[in-house]
């Protein structure tokens, strides 16, 4: 059992670099969500994780592979969807096509915060500094960056039907869901039989995803303007 030094210093380097990524998210929609409500939905993104790990662990006992590859994205984006889902996406503070999107990159932020940190537990009671360092890099360019994507992209297609009826809303956040769960898998499936250097083609990918995620947010912002200029028309 390594001391709780190691998993104060393995939290801390999961914990710090969600939070830089969550202010920097959090900057991009001009009328913040309440503070209490934005790390309720980080809270139970980490709160999430230990229900995942044991899904996980009997998906590898019956799948193998591609299909156990995609299984674990399913647990983790459902997860995710579900604890943000009953946390935060009900309601009334939800009042703007744009805060789905910060809920489930929140949501994102403190699944990969928890997830970072067991990560890191191993080579730092180990002693192994360097490999701490990367692994804490490798994470905050990479994977961190996948949760939020995947994330946000079911966010993205619930502010899409924001104004729209339940069943047309339900749709796309079922859509929303399925391509979450296809880039996750893709995502993992690259980066396990991937080298070094195609390791860092997935990454420019996921970092491309991201660039159109900030100006899908542009679009989304410009959802909300519109209904408020046909609002003051009529």
């Amino acid at each position: 059992m390594p001391p709780i030094e190691t998993f104060i210093f393995a939290f801390l380097g999961g914990l710090l670099p969600a939070l830089l990524w969550l202010w920097f998210w959090l900057r991009q929609d001009k009328h913040p969500e309440p503070k209490r409500l934005i790390f309720l939905a980080f809270f139970m993104g980490m709160l999430s994780v230990p229900f995942v790990v044991p899904f996980e662990r009997y998906a590898q006992g019956i799948f193998t592979g591609t299909m156990m590859i995609a299984s674990w994205a399913a647990i983790e984006e459902l997860l995710k969807f579900g604890f943000a889902y009953f946390s935060v996406l009900r309601r009334k503070e939800l009042n703007e096509p744009i805060d789905a999107v910060i809920y489930m990159i929140s949501i994102a932020l403190g699944f990969a915060a928890l997830e970072n940190t067991l990560f890191l537990v191993e080579p730092i009671a180990d002693g192994d500094l360097v490999t701490s360092i990367l692994t804490g890099n490798f994470r905050f360019l990479g994977a961190t960056l996948l949760h939020v994507l995947s994330s946000a992209t079911v966010g993205v297609f619930m502010a899409l039907s924001f104004y729209r009826g339940k069943k047309v809303r339900s749709l796309f956040t079922i859509v929303g869901l399925i391509l979450a769960i296809l880039l996750h898998t893709l995502f993992n499936f690259f980066i396990i039989n991937s080298n070094e250097t195609n390791i860092l083609l997935v990454f420019a990918f996921v970092w491309a995803g991201i660039v159109a995620l900030m100006l899908m947010l542009e679009k989304i912002k410009r959802i909300k303007q519109k209904c408020w200029s046909l609002i003051k028309r009529k």
